[in-house]
């Protein structure tokens, strides 16, 4: 009998826009778990397009994010996440009973140039590997 997992951890970024921090999280987790965790981002009122200066930032580390667009929130994608990370969308998350809420308060990218959005993007880097620590996933090199 084998004491891995059976179900990858599955982990929702949320807030406002979908645009920026909750992409670039969700990239951070998909680039530095390997896949090991599944992850979902989604934006209460969602933007047309991800913002193209996290879109910049992120390919400087070697993450393409170009190819992500924007998703409205369902209920269904918090039901379906094991951890809920919020970005500044205030109380229009869903709460579910046993479910692991966080709140990451970071500036918002919206509005500004790359220069602006990399502290944020190396921000969220530094809470993504705690993230990862904290669901006993070993980050990839």
């Amino acid at each position: 009998m084998s004491d891995l997992p059976t179900t990858r951890p599955s982990v929702l970024f949320v807030c406002i826009h979908n645009a920026g921090r909750s992409q670039m999280a969700a990239a951070w987790v998909q680039h530095l778990s390997g896949g090991a965790v599944e992850v979902r981002s989604a934006g209460s009122a969602p933007a047309g397009s991800v913002n193209p200066a996290a879109v910049e930032a992120m390919l400087e580390e070697g993450i393409d994010m170009s190819a992500e667009v924007p998703k409205i929130l369902t209920t269904d994608a918090v039901r379906e996440s094991d951890v809920v990370i919020t970005m500044g969308c205030g109380d229009t998350c869903p709460i579910f009973p046993g479910k692991r809420y966080e709140d990451w308060a970071l500036e918002d990218p919206a509005g500004q140039g790359v220069d602006a959005v990399r502290p944020i993007r190396d921000e969220i880097r530094v809470r993504v590997l705690g993230l990862l620590e904290s669901l006993g996933v070993q980050p990839v090199a």
